[in-house]
């Protein structure tokens, strides 16, 4: 079931409209300030990354989004509280891993 997902999500994304000009994000080393300035499409693609990342390899395609609205709004919370913080520590502080 995963990998159907995985392909029926992967397709959706090459049949869509391609961005103007490509961007490459290392989240590594952006900062909580970075990512609040980043964008309604740049704040969108960190937060569905994060919400995967740590759900990890669980074998669940679930995407509750009463629980993913509740971390963002900590997590856009935290950020604008903490600019200098890089988004993987105010990851670890808010979803816990």
């Amino acid at each position: 079931m995963k990998s159907v997902v995985a392909t029926l999500f992967a397709t959706a994304l090459m049949l869509s409209s391609a961005p103007a000009s490509a961007v490459v994000l290392d989240l590594s080393t952006m900062s909580c300030k970075q990512f609040v300035e980043s964008g309604d499409d740049g704040i969108k693609m960190v937060l569905i990354w994060l919400d995967g990342w740590y759900k990890g390899d669980q074998d669940e395609a679930i995407f509750d989004t009463e629980v993913f609205v509740e971390n963002a709004k900590k997590f856009g919370k935290y950020c604008a509280e903490h600019p200098t913080v890089s988004i993987v520590t105010a990851a670890e502080k808010i979803l816990g891993k």
